[in-house]
């Protein structure tokens, strides 16, 4: 089962600068154990304690996988997965300041 997995730029060094990468597995679970065998490293920085790291955020097909089971969500072929660190933070500008 080939799942394409798009990569954002911070978690690159792992995929030896790779934007797309394919992996296997029936769950999201499934499918970060196998991209850790081929990319050692990045499951750390997706997963802790068994659940998606809180400023991750991992979307099949579009949607947001923490409203379709988490990582137990399941896949099937031909299915596109996107992880995105969230962005969060910033100054204020101009008359904003406190």
């Amino acid at each position: 089962m080939a799942i394409e997995v798009r990569i954002p730029t911070i978690l690159r060094t792992y995929t030896a600068d790779q934007k797309k990468v394919e992996g296997s597995g029936d769950t999201i679970e499934a499918l970060f154990a196998d991209l850790e065998t081929r990319h050692p490293g990045i499951l750390d920085r997706l997963v802790d304690g068994g659940e998606l790291r809180r400023f991750i955020n991992v979307y099949l097909n579009d949607e947001d996988v923490r409203f379709l089971g988490g990582i137990k969500t399941s896949l099937t072929d031909g299915d596109s997965v996107t992880i995105l660190p969230a962005v969060a933070g910033g100054a204020p500008s101009g008359n904003d300041a406190v």
